[in-house]
């Protein structure tokens, strides 16, 4: 399986065995741990399931979710859930439309919970369903069980950039800062905490897909994030972490941009840059980036570099080229 396809939809069957259960210490894909009193984090596994991490943050009465995942992650999320607390999951928050992030909406509307996104999220889900949902059925055996012609859309959705949930022992701050990985990026954001939940707009690893994104405006978007009082950053692939994650994420983008840019104006067209085979396989990427940005650096780099160029060349943003 190809990591490069987990957006796609086109990589993943399988069902799920259990996740393993701790508190403190790294973690690892299934593992959970409380990251500030009340917000458990849970990396999913991507290689091998294509999940992404889950956030549960607990309010007074009830939890939310940050990612509906996978059908089969949400069903992981949900028995988190109730390890972590006797409380009811209310909202489930979609930080945008792709499978990993949105698929599992039935599952958790099914519980009785509440799925919550950006109005950019459900308008992406009309530009691109259901041929993605359909696809994904081929492959995945928890999408197609489902027996759903297309993707379950939130449930309820904010205009603007911030809608705000609080009650006496905590505030939450859902926040829009523009187009990077998609068009609805929404995070969450807890001020007194200190800790944000950033979807794919930021991750930790080499995990950006750019295909529905606005690469140009990548990193305006993660410096309109690094403006809050941030803590602890809880990426939807990858390590949760500290703000290194949020500088990391701008300079990859800036980086690559910068590299890319460089070899156009040398006169370099894109077969120079990515060297592919007559059956499409990548021989050869011949854009380099500093050292700095290594973790950011990986399976996905030649679509990357792809994007980039077309984004220069054209200027349009990748997610207007499909």
């Amino acid at each position: 399986m190809k990591l490069q396809r987990f957006v796609t939809m086109s990589g993943f069957a399988a069902a799920l065995s259990g996740a393993f259960f701790f508190s403190g210490g790294l973690a690892a894909p299934g593992d959970v741990r409380e990251i500030v009193k009340g917000v458990w984090f849970r990396e999913g596994d991507l290689k091998q399931y294509g999940h992404c991490n889950n956030i549960i943050i607990e309010m007074k009465d009830y939890l939310v979710v940050v990612d509906a995942n996978f059908p089969s992650g949400a069903k992981l999320a949900l028995d988190m859930a109730k390890k972590v607390s006797k409380k009811p999951v209310k909202y489930v928050f979609d930080t945008h439309h792709h499978g990993d992030h949105a698929y599992g909406n039935p599952v958790w509307t099914k519980a009785g919970a509440i799925t919550l996104a950006h109005e950019g999220v459900a308008a992406e889900m009309k530009r691109y369903e259901p041929k993605r949902w359909q696809e994904a059925a081929k492959d995945r055996e928890d999408v197609r069980s489902l027996n759903l012609k297309t993707a379950e859309p939130p449930r309820e959705t904010f205009s603007g950039d911030l809608k705000v949930i609080e009650d006496e022992t905590r505030r939450l701050e859902f926040r829009f800062f523009g187009w990077a990985h998609t068009r609805g990026d929404g995070f969450v954001y807890l001020p007194k905490e200190k800790v944000l939940c950033t979807g794919d707009a930021v991750v930790n690893g080499p995990f950006n897909y750019m295909g529905d994104g606005n690469v140009k405006n990548w990193p305006n978007v993660v410096e309109r994030a690094m403006k809050l009082d941030v803590r602890h950053v809880l990426p939807a692939h990858g390590p949760a972490g500290g703000t290194e994650i949020l500088t990391g994420e701008r300079q990859f983008m800036l980086e690559i941009q910068k590299a890319v840019a460089a070899e156009i104006k040398a006169g370099r067209k894109l077969d120079a840059l990515v060297k592919r085979d007559s059956s499409k396989k990548v021989l050869a990427v011949n854009v380099k980036l500093p050292e700095s940005v290594r973790n950011w650096v990986g399976d996905f780099f030649p679509d990357q570099v792809e994007s980039v160029y077309k984004e220069i060349t054209t200027g349009k943003p990748a997610g207007d080229q499909q």
